[in-house]
C-alpha cells in the first residue's frame, strides 16, 4: 500500500509538472516551430485581362524655338520674360551694336578706296593698250625690236589683271558691307511663333557673345511627354492607345492622354521602348518642361485564360511556380506566366487547372513538409 503521506511532495510535483507538460505541447504545437504554417488560399480563375503599360516620362515640347544673336551685341532692352505669352512678330528683344557703326564706316570708307582704285586700273589699261598698239604699229616697220614689243603686251596683260583684282575687291567689300547693314538691321529680335516663354538667359545692359541663346520659347500646344517602357512588357505598344499621365508635382490627379508616337528606334543600354504620349486636353496651367511624370497606357482586351494573383508567384530551384494545396498537403507546381496587368494579375499558360487551391499569403516561408492552416487573411490570425 502506497504510503501518501511519505510521497505527497513528489504528488504535488507531480501535479504541477503534468499541465505544465500540457501546456508545453499545446505550445509547440500550436506557436512553436511544429505549429502549423498559417496560409491564405485563392483558386485558380478564368477571366479576361486588359493589360496596361506603366512608364517614367519627362515633359516636353515638340517645337521649341531660342532667340540670339549671330555677332556680339549688348542687350538694350527686354520685352518678355519667363512665363510670358507672346505672339508671333512682337519685338522681344532690342540689341546695341559694339564697334558695328565704325566696321559700317570703315567697309565705307574701303569702297571709296576700291572704286579709286578701279579707275587708276582702268587709266592704267587704257594707257597700256595704247603703248602695247603703237608698238604693234612700229615693230610692223621694224622700228622696234621684238623685245620692245613683248614688253608692252606683258604691261598691258597686268594692266588687266590688276582691274580684275581691283574689281573683285570691290565686290567683296561691297558684300561686308551690305552684310553690316543686315546685321545693323537685325538689331530687334521677333518671336518666330505664338508661344510661351520658358528660359530669359540675359539681362538688360549684359553683353552676349555670338550665338548665345537669350531667351527660349515653347509652343505649348506641342506639350507631350516623352515616356520609356521596359521592352519586355511594351508589347502591344502602339499609336492611338488610350493613356493617363500623372505629372510629379500634382500626383493626386491623373490626366488624360494617348500615344502619338511609337520611336522606331529604342535604347540600347537601358533596354527600353520610347514613346511620345500627348495630352487629351492642354493642362492648365502647364506642367513644367522636364517634370517627371508615371504614364499608364492601356492595352487592348485579352481572350479569357487562367489567371492568378503576381502574389503567389514563388521561385523554387530556378523554377516560377505556385504551392497548391492538395487536401491541407502542399505541392510545389512549375508554370509558364503570360501578359499581366497593372492589378498584380498574370496570366498562366502551362502548369494549372481552373479551380486549383494555390497559396496566396503565409505568415512565414513554407516548404513541402510544412503543415499549414487554412486561414482567411493573416491580419485577423495575428490578432
Amino acid at each position: 500500500m502506497i504510503d501518501f503521506k511519505a510521497h505527497k511532495q513528489a504528488i504535488a510535483l507531480i501535479l504541477v509538472m503534468v499541465p505544465l507538460l500540457f501546456l508545453l505541447g499545446y505550445v509547440v504545437m500550436n506557436s512553436g516551430p511544429l505549429a502549423p504554417v498559417k496560409v491564405v488560399t485563392t483558386k485558380v480563375q478564368e477571366q479576361s485581362l486588359k493589360p496596361a503599360l506603366f512608364g517614367i516620362g519627362t515633359v516636353e515640347a515638340r517645337y521649341t524655338y531660342t532667340l540670339g544673336y549671330a555677332y556680339p551685341a549688348r542687350i538694350k532692352t527686354l520685352f518678355a520674360d519667363v512665363g510670358d505669352e507672346v505672339e508671333q512678330g512682337s519685338v522681344l528683344v532690342k540689341l546695341e551694336p559694339i564697334d558695328l557703326e565704325q566696321r559700317i564706316a570703315a567697309k565705307a570708307a574701303a569702297l571709296q578706296a576700291a572704286g579709286a582704285s578701279i579707275t587708276e586700273a582702268e587709266a592704267k589699261l587704257n594707257y597700256a593698250d595704247a603703248q602695247a598698239e603703237r608698238y604693234a604699229a612700229l615693230y610692223a616697220t621694224n622700228a622696234v625690236s621684238a623685245d620692245d614689243l613683248a614688253a608692252k603686251q606683258q604691261a598691258l596683260a597686268v594692266a588687266r589683271a590688276t582691274l580684275v583684282r581691283v574689281k573683285d575687291e570691290l565686290d567683296r567689300n561691297e558684300a561686308d558691307y551690305q552684310a553690316l547693314l543686315v546685321q545693323r538691321q537685325e538689331l530687334d529680335l521677333v518671336a518666330p511663333a505664338n508661344g510661351v516663354v520658358i528660359a530669359r538667359n540675359a539681362e538688360v545692359g549684359s553683353t552676349v557673345p555670338s550665338g548665345q541663346t537669350i531667351l527660349e520659347l515653347i509652343d505649348p500646344a506641342s506639350i507631350w511627354v516623352n515616356v520609356r517602357f521596359d521592352q519586355i512588357s511594351a508589347t502591344g505598344l502602339r499609336k492611338g492607345l488610350p493613356a493617363t499621365v500623372t505629372l510629379r508635382s500634382q500626383q493626386h490627379l491623373a490626366l488624360q492622354a494617348r500615344v502619338e508616337r511609337v520611336e522606331l528606334k529604342a535604347d540600347a543600354i537601358t533596354e527600353e521602348t520610347l514613346a511620345k504620349v500627348v495630352f487629351t486636353q492642354i493642362p492648365d496651367p502647364l506642367p513644367r518642361i522636364g517634370e517627371l511624370t508615371e504614364v499608364n497606357v492601356s492595352l487592348a482586351e485579352l481572350a479569357p485564360t487562367l489567371v492568378i494573383p503576381n502574389a503567389a508567384i514563388h521561385r523554387l530551384n530556378g523554377e516560377l511556380g505556385v504551392w497548391r494545396v492538395q487536401q491541407d498537403d502542399l505541392h510545389f507546381a512549375p508554370i509558364v506566366l503570360g501578359r499581366s496587368d497593372l492589378d498584380g494579375n498574370v496570366q498562366v499558360l502551362e502548369g494549372l487547372q481552373k479551380g486549383d487551391a494555390i497559396v496566396l499569403f503565409s505568415e512565414r516561408e513554407i516548404s513541402a513538409r510544412s503543415s499549414i492552416q487554412q486561414v482567411k487573411t493573416l491580419v485577423e490570425s495575428v490578432e
